[in-house]
C-alpha cells in the first residue's frame, strides 16, 4: 500500500521515460544526420533548417499545451506528446531509409524529412509541462522535491545515452536510418507502458506544468518547482505577465540570449566538424560513431557541471555565468584549433562544461530576481529565450563555417569574450525578492 500522497514507483519511472526518451531521440538524431547528409548529398545546411523549423513549432506550441496542463488530462497530453515524438521518428526514419536505397529523390527526402519532423515540434512539447503538473498535483512538497529533481535528470540523462547508442543502432536492413527507427518504437513502447500503467486519476491539488525548451544536447536541466508550500503550487487567480524590459530581469535575459545563441552554433556545427575534419565524408558509421563519442563526452561534462560542481561548491548565479564563460571561451578555442578526434573532443568537452556552468547561471539569476508569485512567468520567458537560440542559429553557424571555418569560431568567440566584459559590470548578485 502506498504512502499517502506519494505517487507509486513504476509510474514515476514511465514519467522518467517519457521525458528521456525524447532527449535521447534527439541527440541520437543529431549524431547521425552528419553522415545522412553525405550520404544523401544535402547541403548541410538543409539538414540544419530542418532542425529549424521544427525548434520554431515547439517555441510556438510550448505556452499553449503549458496552459493545457493547468487543467484535467495531464495522461491525454502525455499522450499526445509521445505520439507526436515517436511517430516524427518513425517517420523521418523511414523517409531517409528510402532517401538513402535511392526510392525517392534527395529533395523529396529532404522535404517529407522536414514535415515529419514538424510533428515532434508541434505536439511534442505538450508532454513536459503535462508530467510536471502529474506529479505536482500528486505529491505533497516533500515527495514533490524528490521526484521533480528525479525528472529533471532524465533529460540530462537522455543527452548521455542518445549519443552512446547512436552507432549501434545503425543495423541493417535501415543502416544510417536505423537510430531513428529504433527510437520511434522505443516511444511507442513508453507509450503502451503510458496508458497500461498510469491512471488518470483525479488530481490531489491545483497545479500548472512549466513550458519547458526545445530539448538538445543542451537541455540538461529546467528551472527548478518553487518547494516553499503547498499552497506555492497551485494556480494563481491571476495570470501575470511581467514586461521583457523588466529592470530586475533584463541584464540576465541578454545573458541568456547571448549565451545560448553561442551554445547553439557550436552545437549546430559539432557533427558536422567532425565529419569534415576528420575526413569521413565517405564513411558513414564511423562519421556516427566519432560523432556520437564527441557530443557523448560533452553531455558527460555537462552532467559534471550541473551535477557536480554547482551543488557542491554552491556558485552564485553571476559567478556561474562569468566562469562558465570563461571555460566555454577556452574549449571553443580549442575546438578552433584542432584537427584530431582527442582535440576536438577535449575541446568540447570543455566547452559543455563552461556552457554547463553558465546555463543554471542565468536561469537561476533570473529566478531569484522576482518575487514568488512571479517565477511562472518568468519560467516561460526562460524557456523561450532558451528556445529561441536554436530557430535559425545553427543553420547561420553550419553556414558561416562551410564558407569559411574559422567564422563560426570567432562569431562564437567575440559573443563569449562580450558577454564575460559585458557581465562583469551589469549582472549583480540578488538577493531571493521574497527575502529583500
Amino acid at each position: 500500500m502506498p504512502a499517502k500522497n506519494v505517487i507509486p514507483a513504476d509510474r514515476v519511472t514511465i514519467l522518467f521515460l517519457v521525458m528521456l526518451v525524447a532527449a535521447a531521440g534527439n541527440t541520437a538524431m543529431q549524431s547521425a544526420l552528419p553522415a545522412i547528409a553525405s550520404q544523401l548529398d544535402i547541403g548541410d545546411v538543409w539538414v540544419s533548417l530542418a532542425f529549424s523549423w521544427s525548434a520554431l513549432l515547439w517555441v510556438l506550441t510550448a505556452p499553449k499545451w503549458a496552459r493545457l496542463s493547468d487543467r484535467r488530462g495531464r495522461k491525454q497530453l502525455m499522450t499526445i506528446g509521445v505520439v507526436g515524438f515517436a511517430a516524427s521518428m518513425g517517420l523521418c526514419g523511414i523517409v531517409l531509409w528510402m532517401g538513402l536505397h535511392g526510392l525517392i529523390a534527395p529533395t523529396a527526402t529532404f522535404i517529407a524529412f522536414a514535415v515529419f519532423r514538424s510533428l515532434y515540434g508541434g505536439f511534442g512539447s505538450a508532454s513536459p509541462p503535462a508530467v510536471q503538473a502529474y506529479i505536482a498535483a500528486r505529491t505533497e512538497r516533500a515527495e514533490r522535491a524528490k521526484a521533480l529533481s528525479l525528472l529533471a535528470s532524465s533529460f540530462g540523462l537522455g543527452t548521455v545515452i542518445g549519443p552512446a547508442l547512436t552507432h549501434f543502432l545503425v543495423f541493417e536492413p535501415f543502416g544510417l536510418a536505423g537510430p531513428l527507427i529504433a527510437f520511434g518504437s522505443f516511444g511507442f513502447l513508453v507509450l503502451a507502458a503510458l496508458h497500461w500503467r498510469l491512471p488518470n486519476d483525479t488530481p490531489r491539488f491545483a497545479a500548472r506544468g512549466i513550458i519547458t525548451s526545445y530539448p538538445s544536447a543542451a537541455s540538461v536541466n529546467q528551472p527548478e518547482q518553487d518547494e516553499a508550500g503547498e499552497e506555492d503550487n497551485a494556480l494563481p487567480r491571476e495570470e501575470i505577465r511581467l514586461p521583457w524590459r523588466d529592470s530586475r530581469l533584463v541584464n540576465w535575459f541578454i545573458a541568456g540570449l547571448i549565451g545560448g545563441h553561442a551554445q547553439a552554433l557550436i552545437l549546430g556545427v559539432i557533427g558536422f566538424l567532425v565529419r569534415d575534419r576528420l575526413g569521413l565524408q565517405d564513411l558513414p558509421k564511423e562519421t556516427v560513431e566519432a560523432t556520437g563519442s564527441v557530443m557523448f563526452v560533452g553531455a558527460m561534462a555537462t552532467l559534471l557541471a550541473q551535477w557536480g560542481i554547482i551543488p557542491m561548491l554552491s556558485i552564485s548565479p553571476r559567478a556561474s555565468v562569468l566562469w562558465g564563460s570563461f571555460l566555454a571561451l577556452l574549449g571553443i578555442a580549442l575546438v578552433g584549433i584542432s584537427y584530431d578526434f582527442y582535440g576536438i573532443t577535449l575541446g568540447f568537452a570543455v566547452a559543455s562544461l563552461g556552457f554547463g556552468l553558465y546555463r543554471p547561471g542565468f536561469t537561476t539569476g533570473s529566478s531569484l530576481a522576482v518575487r514568488r508569485d512571479e517565477q511562472g512567468d518568468v519560467a516561460g520567458k526562460i524557456a523561450s529565450i532558451n528556445g529561441t537560440a536554436y530557430i535559425f542559429t545553427p543553420a547561420i553557424g553550419v553556414a558561416l563555417f562551410n564558407w569559411w571555418e574559422p567564422a563560426t569560431f570567432i562569431l562564437i568567440g567575440v559573443a563569449l569574450l562580450y558577454l564575460i566584459i559585458w557581465g562583469r559590470r551589469s549582472l549583480e548578485e540578488m538577493p531571493k525578492a521574497d527575502e529583500a
